[in-house]
């Protein structure tokens, strides 16, 4: 027979997956011989089976009885006794905390008979009515499924009748009415009468707690949370204890440490004459537990000890619910207590300095996540704001500026000094400059993997996107919400973290964290008050978990990057080399005409006298970005995106052009618009992104490749001569065969030899190749004869493996996809470890099977996500590469990554 019935004596804290944590964690409070009422859990194998089967396990139900037995004799009373009753409580308890999910009741065991062998042995008929209502409540919602309300609105109703205003100031007489009422209302909603026999609520509750694994909220909150459905849930059945008794009984919660902060203390709650759920209700003010110490000494320093016992044993801050039953004082649960972001900072490196902990356990338990949170500046809370409208948070941050509707506006105002917002309907690559330019974005359309998230995560700026309340008109340059007009020029503020957007300016409060990140510990602490403890210990805290992170770590941390802005910011947040330099941002603004002139030329002179135009201005692009990354590789990706990004708009460049002839216009731009039009038509693609793109534009078009291999050449040439130590590296975009290889790297070697010849200077130039297509993944042990070094473009590789587009599919599909649980995550934002993720494996093992010492990174945007990048660690990849702004995130994770895969040995 399976086991699925463990007393608390029999399990541990090492059994969270058949125990769920609050089973787990009781039986180690058990264990540890503090005072625990006794009980029993029912495992999370006999909740797998019965949503499997949909009936509880036969065995089930002949293990719940061996198990009351033993407890019954333990305590020396029967559920539901009629003069000394024992009563249970039933509550779930998953692997995971999932605060607010699963169901709880309380008082099981009590019926009509027995309530009155309650009033007996308490002494007090008030206490036991009142237990009795709750438990019809409770077992109402929580198992018969009845609408919570109308029990609620009993309740009131009897409050207001009766001229109290709390429900500890009800008499007996009240609650027994009440308890009447309460079962009416039973019946008239379940068709069913309360069940009066004690195992039949015992088993009932049993069932529900299970059913209520898959309520709707609580698949939400584990779509939200990554938490697997296939988990499901522990079931406690715990004695009662009561702390409702009267004044000499209550019940709390309590902190070893302040969650919020991380300051050391002792925090808490505590309600007098109170059950548990009155205390997370909020129905009446609580006390502190310095007040508690005032009420009941004894009880409080038992209270002290065993909370000092617990954080001693657990390592760790713990989260504690008690109960005092007429000064006695009992356990309830605990478990390792949530915390904010800067209080896991502050924790973790307490509890190094104390000596409780090692570096490497501090650093397993702060997230890239958290530190990410640290980063971003935010509104001031004190500060009064005007809500416009709400959207989805896609980039982090707080950003007030003033609203413009045109990039070229952005970039205008920028340049005059103003703070500006981007606002769009959405967002597409000719917004780039704009959005360079802009504090924030805002976008009325779009998702988290819009085309504005994206590029706006990239940079780092605020972002808002989805604000679908917002009407914008890009004519008339307003916003209009409601009966609210916003003009350009009028003050808006974002708020990236929660997706809200105010009008008008709310002061910013910028993060310390990032003064640290930019400038070093000292100046940060240089700024900071002198009685600005909690800001410096974070601080600091910080600092040492970074330093050890980058001590722990295998992975390089490199940053994508196209500007030598971009590379300096890059390099003073920690990057080690740039993965991935998109040379096609380089081509727009003015120097997109030049595009233009490439793809109408006729002549191969027209085409090579746009080339030369363009090779000083490349030149200098990559002598730039070189000096600014000197002695640390610079990858450059030759030019990927399609030729219809460079070129205007087919359905509205026809329209100009009809419309200039239908009216006789004449002059150069109506005749170069004329010339354009058939370029256009020419160029145009159904599926520009699985078409005249990457490697295939440079084979196609003779010179382009050419002009940008040569620049990089000659700028690592100059960077040379001024005394630099230049480490550029040329990479090959979509490539799938390794004959496009072979291709571009004789080509590069010509040219590289040419430029050698003509500068007098050795060049060491590597090419590589970018695989973002399946077939390179699978072919790669020959990419490696001509390859020497891969990076995963893990951005084009999920498309392609998925077979859709990101900007496309968002708004179609991905919501309901989520919901139905076909994505638990986007996989544009965290890697897909079966998919991709196999490609990934099967082309390192490949290459690495040709060429053994192939550089191997990652550049798409995964190589940010923390998640992610414990599985390029995992596969052994060389390095990732990210946005600028999410470096200090990478290296964290990087570590982190180090030490959960086998314990670092640096310290």
């Amino acid at each position: 027979m399976e086991k699925y019935v463990y007393d608390f004596s029999e399990g541990n804290r090492d059994l969270k997956d058949l125990l769920g944590g609050k089973g787990a964690n009781l039986a180690e409070m058990t264990n540890l011989g503090l005072p625990v009422p006794p009980g029993f859990t029912i495992t999370t194998d006999a909740c797998r089976t019965y949503m499997q089967t949909t009936k509880l396990p036969p065995e089930l139900r002949v293990q719940v009885t061996m198990a009351l037995r033993r407890l019954e004799d333990s305590l020396g009373r029967l559920l539901g006794d009629t003069n000394d009753p024992l009563l249970v409580s039933v509550r779930s308890g998953a692997k995971f905390s999932m605060p607010g999910m699963m169901e709880t009741v309380l008082n099981v065991g009590l019926n009509d008979a027995s309530v009155e062998g309650l009033a007996t042995f308490a002494g007090d008929a008030r206490f036991a009515w009142d237990s009795y209502r709750r438990l019809i409540q409770m077992f109402a919602k929580t198992v018969l499924g009845i609408d919570g309300d109308l029990f609620s609105n009993a309740l009131d109703a009897k409050k207001k009748a009766s001229g109290v205003m709390a429900d500890t100031e009800l008499p007996a007489e009240d609650l027994r009415a009440l308890v009447d009422e309460f079962k009416a209302i039973v019946k008239a909603e379940s068709g069913r009468d309360f069940p009066q026999q004690p195992r039949e609520q015992l088993d009932l509750a049993i069932e529900a707690v299970f059913n209520s694994w898959n309520t709707d909220r609580a698949r939400l909150y584990r779509r939200r949370e990554r938490i697997s459905d296939d988990l499901g849930t522990a079931v406690n059945v715990v004695a009662m204890v009561f702390g409702n008794l009267g004044e000499d009984s209550g019940t709390g919660v309590c902190f070893t440490r302040d969650p919020a902060t991380g300051m050391v203390g002792d925090y808490g709650d505590y309600l007098p004459n109170a059950q548990g759920e009155d205390v997370v209700a909020g129905i009446r003010n609580t006390l502190s537990l310095a007040d508690f110490e005032q009420l009941d000494k004894k009880a409080f320093d038992e209270l002290r000890q065993a909370m000092r016992r617990l954080e001693s044993h657990y390592r760790d801050l713990c989260d504690i619910e008690f109960t005092v039953e007429r000064g006695k004082l009992w356990m309830l649960q605990t478990r390792v207590g949530k915390r904010t972001a800067a209080a896991a900072f502050r924790i973790a490196n307490q509890l190094v300095d104390e000596h409780i902990i090692t570096l490497d356990e501090a650093l397993e338990r702060v997230t890239g996540e958290q530190l990410n949170k640290l980063m971003f500046p935010q509104f001031d809370p004190k500060a009064k704001r005007k809500l416009l409208a709400t959207g989805m948070a896609a980039s982090p941050g707080a950003a007030v500026g003033a609203a413009v509707f045109a990039s070229s506006t952005a970039q205008e105002w920028a340049e005059q000094g103003k703070d500006v917002i981007l606002v769009r309907r959405e967002t597409n690559p000719d917004d780039l400059g704009g959005m360079i330019a802009s504090v924030g974005v805002l976008t009325c359309r779009g998702g988290k993997t819009s085309h504005a998230a994206v590029v706006a995560r990239g940079m780092g700026t605020t972002c808002v996107v989805g604000a679908e309340a917002l009407l914008v008109d890009a004519e008339a340059r307003t916003v209009t919400v409601g009966d609210r007009v916003v003009k350009e020029g009028d003050i808006i503020a974002i708020d990236g973290s929660t997706g809200e957007v105010f009008l008008g300016s709310v002061p910013v409060t910028p993060s310390p964290v990032v003064r640290y990140l930019e400038e070093g510990l000292d100046v940060a602490l240089s700024e900071l008050a002198e009685d600005d403890e909690n800001t410096r210990d974070l601080v600091v805290a910080v600092h040492e978990i970074l330093s050890h992170a980058d001590a722990a770590r295998r992975l390089g941390v490199y940053a994508n990057a196209d500007t030598p802005d971009d590379a300096k910011r890059a390099r003073t947040w920690g990057g080690e080399g740039i993965g991935l330099c998109r040379t096609e941002h380089m081509f727009l603004g003015e120097r997109r005409e030049l595009i233009e002139h490439v793809i109408l030329a006729t002549t191969d002179d027209e085409r090579q006298a746009a080339f030369d135009a363009l090779l000083p201005l490349q030149r200098e692009d990559f002598i730039g970005i070189l000096e600014q990354m000197d002695g640390l590789p610079v990858t450059i990706r030759l030019i990927d995106p399609p030729l219809h990004e460079f070129l205007p708009d087919l359905t509205e460049l026809s329209v100009k052009v009809a419309l200039a002839k239908e009216r006789g216009e004449t002059g150069p731009e109506v005749d170069r618009d004329a010339l354009l039009l058939p370029a256009v038509v020419r160029m145009h693609e159904a599926n520009p992104m699985l078409g005249l793109r990457g490697v295939r534009l440079g084979i196609v078009i003779p010179g382009l490749f050419t002009l940008q291999m040569r620049a990089i050449a000659e700028a690592q040439a100059a960077r040379i001569k001024a005394g630099g130590k230049p480490h550029a590296e040329i990479m090959v975009p979509l490539a799938a065969s390794v004959m496009e290889l072979h291709l571009v790297k004789d080509e590069a070697d010509a040219i590289l030899a040419t430029v050698a010849a003509e500068q007098g200077v050795e060049l060491d130039i590597p090419v590589g190749a970018m695989i973002e297509l399946p077939r390179a993944a699978l072919t790669a042990d020959r990419m490696a004869d001509v390859a020497e070094f891969f990076s995963f473009g893990t951005n084009d590789l999920t498309q392609t493996t998925w077979g859709f587009s990101r900007d496309d599919v968002e708004g179609a599909f991905f919501n309901p996809y989520t919901e139905k649980g076909v994505f638990s995550v986007s996989p544009f934002e965290s890697v897909d470890r079966l998919g991709v993720g196999r490609l990934i494996k099967i082309a390192i093992e490949e290459g690495r099977s040709t060429r053994p010492d192939i550089k191997l990174g990652v550049c798409g945007e995964h190589g940010g996500d923390p998640e992610s990048i414990h599985f390029f660690h995992e596969v052994g990849l060389n390095y990732v590469s990210c946005s600028p702004f999410r470096i200090p995130v990478a290296r964290l994770e990087a570590g982190r990554a180090a030490v959960l895969k086998g314990g670092s040995d640096t310290r």
